[in-house]
């Protein structure tokens, strides 16, 4: 598979991530044990170098870095292995403001423990903490960096003034930097195109989409009456297809169809065209779809023109 390097960092990732928010989810196939070992296994024999979770994922906190920590064994040193601390909006049992250093000192031990790890590859604040100053965040992660817990450290739904607020105190303070930023981004949700993504080319820092799919939308699965009950999207966000722009998506479907390609081929490829764009995580729950998944993102990318057009099925509000 095609690999790129994850911005200023030493770390190259397979373009197709995985993303292991459904390990240890309920009514998944990745809710167990061996269901994530069928997940992981596949991926790695498909070439996916790239495993993204987060301390808050699973039925329960730190069960999907518990399962990926009980499956993982000698493939640890085959992967980047990326997780996050620090959601503001979802409860933690550790006390304490989420971007404090007593807070990263103590999450990123159980993350390890977890994981079954002595080093984080990519370490990631889940959201930005407004109740602590940036200085004190980097500042616990270049600790966590200079000590080797940590390779390199990222952010997630930061805005484009919280990116560049936060590279100019790391220059300022002469800490490590983030390297990456993870936002959502789909055809549907393209509003980090008009200030997100310039920040985050201006900084040199790697992109990572989440919810590249729109939570499954984009997976091919979906018609206007076709709606598979057996999956997440209509378990969970069932409104998603109700409220989907189907005029626009029945085009883009025609699209797929005149080129050859299947929509998660199509859809993969607009995002690996994107500029500064590292790699598509894209969530999995069996074995095949993450096979399908690592075989879409490996082979189609459109032509600027063949970009234009899919963009102009789902223009930007």
């Amino acid at each position: 598979m095609e690999t790129r390097q994850l911005g200023p960092s030493p770390l190259t990732v397979s373009v197709v991530g995985l993303g292991c928010n459904n390990f240890g989810r309920p009514m998944t196939a990745s809710e167990s044990k061996e269901g994530t070992r069928a997940v992981v296994d596949a991926a790695i024999e498909a070439g996916v170098t790239f495993f993204d979770t987060a301390d808050i994922y699973g039925a329960e906190y730190g069960l999907s870095e518990t399962r990926l920590g009980e499956v993982l064994g000698r493939n640890r040193d085959r992967i980047v292995l990326a997780t996050k601390f620090g959601h503001t909006q979802v409860p933690s049992p550790i006390p304490g403001r989420k971007g404090s250093r007593a807070y990263i000192r103590t999450a990123v031990e159980g993350s390890l423990t977890r994981l079954k790890t002595d080093h984080i590859d990519l370490y990631q604040q889940h959201t930005p903490d407004p109740s602590v100053p940036i200085d004190e965040t980097l500042g616990a992660l270049d600790e966590l960096v200079r000590e080797g817990k940590v390779v390199a450290i990222g952010n997630s739904n930061f805005d484009a003034a919280q990116l560049a607020e936060a590279d100019a105190a790391a220059e300022r303070l002469g800490t490590a930097r983030f390297v990456s930023a993870q936002n959502e981004y789909n055809l549907l949700a393209r509003g980090v195109e008009e200030d997100v993504l310039p920040a985050v080319r201006s900084a040199g820092l790697g992109f990572l989409p989440f919810f590249p799919l729109a939570v499954g939308l984009f997976t091919g699965k979906f018609t206007r009456t076709e709606r598979p009950a057996d999956t997440r999207i209509m378990r969970s966000r069932p409104q998603v297809v109700e409220d989907a722009p189907w005029d626009a998506m029945e085009a883009y479907a025609a699209f797929c169809r005149d080129h050859g390609i299947s929509m998660l081929e199509a859809t993969f490829g607009w995002l690996l065209s994107r500029a500064g764009l590292t790699s598509v995580i894209a969530g999995a729950t069996t074995a095949q779809q993450v096979t399908q998944n690592a075989s879409a993102g490996n082979g189609w990318r459109p032509t600027p023109a063949e970009a234009e057009v899919i963009e102009g099925f789902f223009p930007r509000s």
